[in-house]
């Protein structure tokens, strides 16, 4: 039994401008140890799917119109708040994509670091003091003693986000979903990132759920992953089997997008256009505009691709057009 299983979740925002189809019918589901990747570009749904989890919606303009996310018996989407907080920041934890802006810049690490430690398990003082130098010793920060009474801006950006890794696994949380945690990183800090999260996970036994555009790094820390394209599933499958038989016209983009593969002085390959209005999404595939790889003249108009199963536990939006290698 997988220890999150969320199904049909749907959250949209209410604006002035209309009705923002931010989610729609997103299934996934994680298992205790693994690793699941959420992979698309900006805009595609990835950072509202994990926050409509936690109840970190604005609410409103934003609402979830649909779907379970089980956990533990627990429906996150249906919790009430008293739940929610119970779950947030001790069984489940997350670390945000720029932790400059999420520490508070008026508060010392160790006040920060102590903080989940009263929520959660009623620790204060001197011994919840040395569980936060601890958790900093873990996640590599030099003389975690002396650093611990450092404030935010007194450290590197590499050092803010292994403190906000830090700080969410000091809890020891069944579930940790990371938000970008890499993106504003150099390469070396990011290897050294990664490695923490995986490390610890090792040593937790701790799901994780890794959401990011970088496919380099899907392709080193996933074990299943999920193609994001206008707040939709349009494709999943085991890592090594996305990687060795992409289907779907966007995720053989991404991949083609990548400057690794790419001849030295040859021109890069990007994505043509930009995604859709989710304010006013199109009544059939959304990527058709932009489809240079497939068959954009087969693509669905008049109805929306549905997820359909192309080999073991590989599920592929059935569009004709994206499904398609000209």
């Amino acid at each position: 039994m997988p220890l999150l299983d969320v199904r049909n979740l749907t959250t949209r925002f209410h604006t002035r401008n209309g009705i923002v189809h931010a989610v729609e019918d997103v299934s996934f589901s994680v298992d205790a140890g693994k690793t699941l990747g959420i992979v698309g570009e900006s805009g595609s749904g990835k950072s509202v799917t994990c926050y409509s989890l936690l109840g970190l919606i604005p609410q409103p303009p934003g609402r979830i119109h649909a779907g379970t996310a089980m956990f533990d018996g627990i429906d996150l989407l249906k919790a009430s708040d008293k739940q929610l907080q119970k779950l947030r920041g001790k069984r489940i934890s997350m670390i945000f994509q720029d932790p400059m802006t999420s520490l508070n810049p008026y508060l010392k690490v160790s006040e920060q670091l102590m903080e989940p430690l009263a929520l959660h398990e009623g620790l204060k003082g001197a011994k919840a003091l040395d569980r936060a130098i601890q958790s900093l010793a873990e996640v590599g920060i030099p003389e975690p003693e002396k650093r611990i009474q450092s404030y935010p801006h007194e450290f590197s950006g590499g050092m803010r986000q292994r403190v906000m890794i830090a700080m969410a696994l000091i809890t020891r949380p069944e579930l940790l979903i990371c938000d970008e945690p890499t993106t504003a990183l150099d390469v070396t800090v990011q290897k050294q990132v990664i490695d923490l999260i995986r490390e610890r996970q090792r040593d937790l036994g701790t799901a994780v759920v890794f959401i990011t555009h970088d496919l380099a790094v899907v392709s080193e820390v996933c074990d299943h992953v999920n193609v994001m394209y206008a707040g939709r599933i349009v494709e999943s499958a085991p890592k090594d089997e996305l990687f060795a038989r992409p289907l779907h016209a966007y995720t053989r983009s991404l991949l083609k997008s990548i400057p690794s593969i790419h001849k030295k002085g040859e021109d890069l390959y990007t994505i043509p256009g930009l995604p859709p209005n989710l304010a006013n999404p199109p009544a059939g595939c959304a990527f058709k505009p932009r489809n240079t790889i497939g068959n954009s003249e087969l693509c669905l108009i008049d109805k929306r691709p549905q997820l359909a199963e192309h080999g073991a536990a590989h599920y592929v939006q059935d569009c004709p057009g994206c499904l398609a290698t000209k």
